[in-house]
């Protein structure tokens, strides 16, 4: 997730740019909450670089499931509108959005990595209810190789972080302001 940033790479240049363009103070209890991209413009960009990063090399179906889950579990609706718009514009089926909180009941949606993927998501969102279960990480490993695995762990990081961010500054869902 990149809040209401509009970040484009340059194919050609290989340069990135950023724009910030935030809401604060709408939704429920933001009156009067920061911009986060303003308040803490080199904090904020550092994390559009992790972000960034922690996709490199991912499949973009992949990234989104994950972003979904995440936010599912985090009850961020922000993100979640965002997440499953970019989803759908990046060619995801209604079907496969409608079942990812529901992914146990529903495998036959989602292939053995994604539901790999889908777990350890679960499980790092959960951290404080029941730590990082072996079985979990074993699972992830056998579907990802190391590097892999180091980048959906970043995702999987990246996107609680921006959870947190959307929901400490009363980001409204549907505000998604990127072009």
């Amino acid at each position: 997730m990149v809040m209401t940033t509009n970040t484009n790479i340059a194919a050609t240049t290989g340069t990135t740019t950023t724009e910030a363009t935030t809401t604060a103070g709408a939704g429920a209890g933001g009156a009067g909450r920061i911009d986060f991209a303003k308040a803490a413009p080199k904090v904020f960009r550092a994390l559009i670089g992790f972000d960034a990063a922690a996709r490199e090399g991912l499949d973009p179906a992949l990234v989104e499931l994950v972003q979904i889950r995440a936010s599912h579990l985090n009850h961020c609706a922000y993100c979640l509108h965002m997440h499953t718009n970019d989803a759908r514009k990046a060619g995801e089926s209604e079907d496969r959005l409608h079942m990812v909180a529901v992914w146990r009941e529903a495998r036959h949606f989602f292939t053995p990595r994604e539901q790999a993927a889908l777990a350890l998501t679960e499980a790092v969102t959960r951290v404080a209810d029941a730590g990082a279960p072996d079985d979990v990480y074993a699972e992830a490993a056998a579907h990802f190789d190391d590097a892999e695995l180091g980048h959906v762990l970043a995702l999987i990081l990246t996107i609680n972080t921006w959870n947190r961010v959307a929901l400490s500054t009363g980001k409204v869902a549907g505000t998604d302001e990127r072009r």
